[in-house]
């Protein structure tokens, strides 16, 4: 047994789990990681690798959301049941834009996109996209916060504003900006979100395609440009991974083995160790990005990505000079 390969796959499984939840890429920085700390194994076996990992990450959403995702829970009244199934369903059609357009293109997008240079532009352009789409959103907050305040009538009756609506500050309470925009968002709650939006956010999952655009990061702006508040669409984007990543990893797993191949000792030992620190790593993430919406926006990220990009073409321009 190899320590320092399962020492590797471990920090496989960090990034894995760290960056799979947070819009910022998590198989553009894997690819990346590969150009500085490369697995001693056959490409056949680093190309399942390093979509199997992804079911550590998968098993973490199902424990951390096990509750909400469980149609048979005894604790559930009848409607609370029939809700969770109607979630089911509107995960599953949100996923079939990304299997329809994806798995035809599986073996070319893994032969041409997966590039450092590719996944550079990718994290570029989406940083560029979030910071974009949350300083129009906190535009418009302010000019809610700046008009005249409503009548009795008007902050009690049906045309009440959203975002007044949604998020009334208690009187030792103050919502920032960032909080007011949130609270605007047509869609405050993931009971609420509907099947035209639901199918929306898929056609914009179907954009990770590409290395380094994120399918989180892709999920997450089309929730925003579609009226999701952030916690609803980092929730959903949690939901739509179920489907999409288990039937990727199926996929990989039996492309791999339909080609003859078979795991050694030391394959199998990477691979579980990838998935459990994935696994674990995961639940952290989650839990810290379903805290983190409620209070911040994602420019974060936006810049997080677009210093990256920056990095990796600087660094491959030079060592290609």
């Amino acid at each position: 047994m190899d320590l320092l390969e399962l020492l590797k796959a471990a920090i496989y499984g960090v990034v894995e789990g760290i960056t799979e939840w947070l819009p910022i890429s998590s198989t553009g920085h894997m690819l990346l990681l590969e150009q500085f700390m490369p697995l001693s194994v056959s490409k056949d076996f680093w190309d399942m690798f390093l979509v199997v990992i992804q079911l550590g990450a998968i098993i973490a959403v199902l424990v951390a959301f096990f509750h909400e995702l469980n149609p048979f829970s005894r604790s559930k009244s009848a409607d609370e049941r029939r809700s969770t199934w109607t979630l089911w369903g509107k995960t599953i059609v949100a996923c079939i834009p990304a299997a329809v357009v994806g798995l035809p293109l599986d073996n070319w997008i893994e032969d041409h996109l997966g590039t450092p240079f590719v996944i550079a532009a990718a994290l570029i352009v989406y940083g560029i996209v979030f910071i974009v789409i949350e300083t129009v959103r906190e535009r418009r907050a302010q000019r809610l916060m700046a008009a005249p305040a409503p009548t009795a009538a008007q902050a009690s009756g049906p045309y009440r504003p959203r975002h007044l609506a949604a998020a009334t500050p208690q009187p030792q309470q103050e919502l920032t900006i960032s909080q007011v925009a949130d609270a605007d968002a047509r869609i405050q709650d993931i009971d609420d979100l509907d099947w035209k939006t639901a199918l929306g956010i898929g056609l914009f999952q179907v954009l990770s395609i590409v290395p380094g655009t994120s399918r989180s990061g892709s999920t997450i702006i089309g929730g925003l440009i579609l009226g999701c508040s952030r916690t609803v669409v980092a929730q959903f984007t949690f939901y739509l991974a179920i489907p999409v990543m288990v039937g990727a990893s199926g996929l990989r797993l039996v492309k791999y083995f339909l080609k003859g191949n078979t795991f050694s000792g030391t394959e199998a030992a990477i691979l579980l160790t990838g998935c459990a620190v994935a696994f674990l790593v995961s639940l952290a993430a989650i839990r810290f990005l379903m805290g983190f919406v409620k209070k911040h926006d994602f420019k974060p990220f936006g810049w997080y990505r677009i210093v990256l990009g920056v990095a990796v073409i600087a660094y491959f321009a030079l060592v290609a000079a």
